[in-house]
């Protein structure tokens, strides 16, 4: 008995389900749909197998429009940015590291060494700098132990980070 009443508000409770997204899909502007059909196995006594089918819309899934002034193009990404180009060698280092990048307005720069864990270890350079293109010398030895470490390179709000091992 209690198996006859889960099947029929089971049933019920879909049939509701249903007709409310429909009666909330009537207020939107006419359009392609997607459809779901839902297929739930009717057991009776005389067929096992009778499928009843229901049909339910789901509103269209409208693409996001993108602004036709905005370019993609990896040359304006490069013009955004900061701090481009840069360059961290020899690699591994023995005694000195070589720091080469690009500026492209007046900002800080910071330029930190950092361990495996993200401590700093070194900090190399903290300075407002002045736009262009930058090479800078450091001198290692006896700073640091032999391992992996990174160089962190922080220009405003934008950073870039390279591994570098230390023999």
């Amino acid at each position: 008995m209690n198996k006859n009443y889960t099947k029929i508000y089971s049933r019920i409770l879909l049939l509701a389900v249903a007709m409310l997204m429909s009666f909330t899909m009537v207020a939107t502007p006419k359009q392609k749909s997607d459809t779901t059909l839902l297929r739930l196995t009717r057991l009776s006594k005389k067929d096992k197998n009778v499928l009843k089918t229901y049909h339910v819309n789901f509103p269209a899934i409208k693409p996001i429009p993108v602004p036709a002034n905005k370019t993609t193009s990896t040359t304006a990404y490069a013009e955004d940015k900061l701090l481009t180009n840069v360059q961290v060698y020899p690699n591994p280092v023995i005694d000195q590291i070589n720091l080469k990048y690009s500026i492209s307005k007046a900002s800080n720069v910071n330029i930190k060494i950092m361990d495996v864990l993200g401590n700093e270890v070194i900090n190399l350079f903290s300075q407002h700098v002045e736009p262009g293109e930058f090479k800078a010398v450091y001198t290692l030895k006896g700073k640091l132990n032999s391992g992996f470490y990174f160089v962190r390179v922080v220009v405003g709000t934008e950073s870039v980070i390279k591994r570098i091992s230390i023999l």
